[in-house]
Formats: structure tokens, C-alpha cells, sequence
């Protein structure tokens, strides 16, 4: 076997400090009445929410009916962003 192959790596290794968030599709957000709050709270009690994350993050998959719901999340994407938009949403993105 090569030296190379036997000697210990070491080195730094950035994976440490990423940040996961939990991702929830728009879709999703159908569950939740009109003018509800919602929350990293409100998304675990529903069940969309399990295990150990950093954050909540809103994705653009699927489609939002019209509500008027008020999202507390810390992160979302830009077409996620435009579609809560749209639909009459307001996001207010946490720091993590």
C-alpha cells in the first residue's frame, strides 16, 4: 500500500459549523388556518417538524392557497419568498 494511503488525514474540516435547517415545502402550510401563526412551535406540534435542527427553512415546492398566514421562520427560498408573496403571506426571518 502506498505511503500516502497509510498516513493519518488531518486537516480542517468545515462540516463541523454548517447550519441544517428543517425544510417545508409550501404545501405543507395548507394545514394551518387562515391568519395563523406559524412557527418552528407550530410546525412541531402539526408533525412537520421531528428531530434536531438549526432552523426552519421555507422551500417553493407546491403550491400555497390564498392565506393570510404569518410565518416565523429563518430561512426561505427566493421563489418560496415570492409565492408566500403572492398569496398574502408575511415572513419574517429569525436569526439563527
Amino acid at each position: 500500500m502506498p505511503l500516502i494511503r497509510r498516513i493519518p488525514k488531518r486537516g480542517f474540516n468545515n462540516a463541523v459549523f454548517t447550519q441544517r435547517y428543517a425544510p417545508v415545502n409550501l404545501n405543507s402550510l395548507d394545514l394551518f388556518s387562515d391568519g395563523a401563526k406559524v412557527d418552528e412551535a407550530a410546525l412541531r406540534q402539526v408533525g412537520l417538524v421531528k428531530g434536531d435542527w438549526a432552523g426552519i427553512k421555507i422551500l417553493g415546492g407546491g403550491k400555497l392557497k390564498p392565506k393570510n398566514l404569518i410565518l416565523e421562520v429563518h430561512a426561505a427560498s427566493g421563489s418560496a419568498k415570492s409565492a408566500l408573496a403572492a398569496a398574502g403571506a408575511k415572513v419574517t426571518l429569525l436569526k439563527s
